[in-house]
C-alpha cells in the first residue's frame, strides 16, 4: 500500500515538474530519484555534482518543494 502511494506521489510530482526553473527541476529529480530507474540522492551528492554548497541544495529543494506545495493546492481547490 506504501509503495502505491509513493508511485502516485511521484506521479504527481513528475506532471507537475514544468513549474520549476531548470535547476530547481534538477534538484528535484535527483532527490527523490524521478528519472527512470533513478535512485533517491543525497543533498551532498547533487551539491558535488553541481559545484554548490550542500545547504545551496537544500534551499533550491525547499524553493522548488514550496512551488510544488503551492500548485497541489491550488489544483485541490
Amino acid at each position: 500500500m506504501d509503495k502505491v502511494q509513493l508511485k502516485i506521489e511521484k506521479n504527481k510530482i513528475y506532471r507537475n515538474l514544468e513549474i520549476l526553473d531548470d535547476r530547481e527541476k534538477e534538484v528535484v529529480v535527483g532527490r527523490f530519484g524521478l528519472e527512470l530507474g533513478g535512485e533517491e540522492r543525497t543533498q551532498r551528492e547533487i551539491a558535488k555534482e553541481f559545484g554548490i554548497s550542500r545547504s545551496y541544495v537544500s534551499r533550491i529543494e525547499k524553493r522548488a518543494l514550496m512551488k510544488l506545495y503551492h500548485e497541489f493546492y491550488k489544483a485541490k481547490r
